[in-house]
């Protein structure tokens, strides 16, 4: 898969926030064998203590890193952070999230476009987290962004992909684009559903963080993701309306059982 000319091994994004532990999380994301893994820069930068040696462990695991302006709920606001980012992580990549509503944390489409075009004007390479809908997706094309991150459900919520339909007329419309799932992912068939479709890539945290063994989870979604990928690429066959045998009757030999009825 290539993002931005960048060429990734593995369809899966990983995020690094609610893990038990360090250890835990950098043993995930080896598991995973995710190639990116996100961050907000919220938590590099927060207070002091095990936050200070956060960016070396993430260095240390060798994914590409994509720092994300979570929490923030104003164009400006989500600008200011992602020019800070820059300067943290040494990147230019931004996971552009603008949250407009505090309950399903659904993305603010007005100010995220507002923040997408000075984002990209800027040399970012933005990956706008927004639904599905499809005007909002052609404007941050518009905007210049080339990658598009819509929601399968409401963040941390594990419902999966709540509305497959649109998400289908989506891959249907930009078929030239990237399109990652994210947010809303609980369960590894969730994630080869999404892969299924189409997709090309599939963005999760809390369901591989708050697992019971979140090592073993992470391996699972890796190869979920690597299956419904397959799958997508082999050729699903169509749903059908009525039974068809897998063994044709044509040319079946008469064993003359019909005089038995």
């Amino acid at each position: 898969m290539q993002l931005f000319d960048i060429e990734l091994t593995s369809r899966l994004l990983l995020g690094t926030a609610q893990y038990p532990s360090p250890q835990v999380l950098t043993e995930a994301i080896s598991a995973s064998g995710c190639g990116v893994i996100t961050v907000s820069l919220r938590r590099e930068t927060a207070g002091s203590g095990k936050a200070n040696g956060f960016w070396p462990l993430l260095k240390a695991t060798g994914a590409r890193i994509l720092p994300n302006t979570a929490g923030c709920h104003s164009a400006r606001e989500a600008i200011t952070t992602a020019q800070m980012a820059r300067e943290v992580f040494s990147t230019n990549w931004i996971k552009l999230e603008v949250i407009g509503n505090a309950d399903t944390l659904q993305p603010d489409p007005f100010a995220l476009l507002e923040a997408a075009r000075i984002l990209c004007a800027e040399g970012f390479a933005v990956f706008p987290y927004t639904t599905e809908d499809i005007i909002v997706a052609e404007r941050l094309l518009d905007a210049g962004c080339r990658v598009l991150m819509p929601w399968g459900a409401p963040i941390g919520t594990g419902r999966g992909l709540r509305n497959v339909d649109a998400l289908i007329r989506m891959r249907g419309h930009f078929p030239g684009v990237p399109l990652i799932v994210d947010a809303g992912i609980g369960a590894p068939s969730q994630a080869a559903k999404a892969m299924e479709i189409g997709f090309d890539a599939v963005l999760l945290n809390t369901a591989v963080a708050k697992a019971g063994d979140p090592v073993a989870m992470a391996r699972a979604f890796g190869q979920a993701v690597a299956a419904g990928r397959l799958a997508f690429e082999a050729g699903l066959m169509p749903p059908r309306d009525m039974a068809v045998p897998s063994t044709p009757v044509l040319g079946m030999a008469d064993l003359g059982l019909g005089g038995m009825r």
